[in-house]
């Protein structure tokens, strides 16, 4: 799978210059994070400081690739969590190495992609509230002052999204980028973030024949930018 390669190296592109520290998963992370199983609200009181508060920006992108090089990782550009003193900006990007064999039933694919994506919807470190507005293309999060306390980090929360991925059989490694840097470019992200989504979003209009005339499709801009999706395209009319 190589439709989100071109966003994926420019994401990275902007991310190398801010990286601070590379953690493998497992030994390095530490002791195993505790997960809540439902959503557990974090009052005021209760925070020390949220990322992307106070209209700060907070963006999160998801990708997919079968890029061998993609392994599981956590990758931090900018303070950790208990350097952070107050609302900073924030970002998250996850890289999915999939399966191949998940992407050849073509009617399945897009399933599978969507299914990946909505993972984040289910992951609860604790004392790290993520809210997330898929409509505002927004993820802040508040941070618990008992869990910074407790020892909280990217390293802990990240291994927490790491597991929750690899409950999906067809994901054979994440790298997932954490990034609060203030110099970061965070709208530039932003905007390959959506660009991300809308590949993914224009994978069901192709395999579900919901447009055939190209023309006439909402998404022909992204199928006008990214190689491959036009070829895609074609061949599922055939």
């Amino acid at each position: 799978m190589n439709l989100y390669d071109e966003l994926i190296a420019g994401c990275e592109a902007m991310l190398a210059p801010f990286i601070r520290r590379r953690i493998e998963a497992g030994a390095d992370a530490g002791p195993i994070w505790p997960q809540e199983s439902e959503q557990k609200i974090l009052f005021k009181e209760d925070t020390a400081y949220e990322l992307g508060g106070g209209g700060l920006p907070a963006c999160s992108g998801t990708a997919f690739t079968s890029d061998i090089g993609v392994r599981d990782e956590i990758v931090v550009c900018g303070p950790d969590l208990g350097d952070i003193g107050q609302d900073a900006p924030y970002a998250r990007l996850a890289l999915l190495r999939v399966d191949e064999g998940a992407w050849r039933e073509r009617e399945e694919a897009y399933r599978v992609l969507r299914r990946l994506d909505y993972t984040r919807y289910r992951v609860r470190p604790e004392g790290f509230m993520m809210r997330i507005s898929a409509a505002a293309h927004r993820e802040p999060v508040r941070v618990g002052r008992a869990a910074l306390r407790a020892g909280l980090g990217f390293a802990q929360a990240g291994d927490v999204f790491l597991r929750a991925y690899h409950a999906h059989p067809e994901v054979l490694g994440v790298r997932i980028y954490f990034i609060t840097e203030p110099a970061f470019p965070y709208e530039a992200f932003g905007e390959a973030a959506r660009r991300m989504d809308a590949v993914t979003e224009s994978l069901n209009e192709i395999f579900h024949g919901l447009v055939m005339d190209c023309a006439s499709c909402r998404l022909k801009p992204v199928c006008d930018e990214v190689e491959g999706l036009r070829q895609l395209h074609f061949a599922a009319q055939q």
